[in-house]
């Protein structure tokens, strides 16, 4: 896993964690909007629901080929009932879910698929929802941005990188002489002069491999 991220919704500070490439969302944390002190109770409460169960159950029938649909089909049967309850622990190890997933430690507690997380935010509370996604969303463009300003300075570079070994070359392996001959002045002649050198090494090389199967014929 790599290093946890956190946006802060209506006042509450959701941590953000990558699981096996994809991004968890603490359960735990977006449940204490609705009660800060038994975040667990209002877990166990939206997973009695029917609906709840059958949209994780599809979740991992799509995305989960370990998923053991024989116990979940039985907890599709007892969900909805009054004396049914499930505990995302018990979820996982019934039914082998990866969906949801409990963490220990530093910002410990249970962590879904943003699938699943966005599914119980629309659960708890349309508002809180609504905020939700806008803040993450936020975070994503973040992400992007940093991701762009990155590639920019990696390409920015390797462009003055290839400039300082090319003015090497320029300086060290050709004579003055040379370059007045050839009439390297400039960045754009010298690349246009080693782009022309490789392809005089390409023929050179397979007029070299030409004469040799010649040779061997004789």
């Amino acid at each position: 896993m790599t290093k946890a991220k956190k946006i802060n919704v209506q006042g509450v500070a959701i941590v953000l964690i990558k699981n096996n490439n994809e991004e968890f969302i603490s359960l735990t944390d977006i449940a204490r909007y609705r009660n800060y002190e038994r975040s667990d109770y209002i877990l166990q409460n939206w997973l009695r629901n029917r609906s709840t169960i059958e949209f994780i159950g599809l979740w991992e029938k799509f995305n989960n080929p370990s998923f053991n649909s024989i116990e979940f089909d039985g907890i599709k049967n007892l969900s909805g009932s009054n004396s049914f309850s499930l505990t995302p622990k018990r979820w996982i190890e019934t039914t082998n879910a990866i969906g949801i997933i409990f963490k220990t430690g530093r910002y410990g507690g249970t962590f879904a698929h943003k699938d699943i997380a966005f599914e119980f935010a629309t659960w708890l509370s349309a508002e809180f929802k609504f905020y939700f996604i806008k803040e993450f969303q936020r975070l994503k463009n973040e992400e992007n941005q940093q991701l762009n300003r990155n590639w920019n300075l990696q390409r920015t570079l390797a462009k003055v990188n290839y400039q300082i070994h090319t003015d090497a070359i320029k300086e060290n392996l050709i004579p003055k002489e040379l370059r007045w001959i050839l009439k390297i002045d400039s960045h754009q002649n010298f690349h246009s002069f080693l782009e022309t050198m490789k392809i005089f090494e390409t023929l050179s090389r397979f007029r070299q491999l030409t004469d040799e199967a010649v040779y061997e014929k004789l």
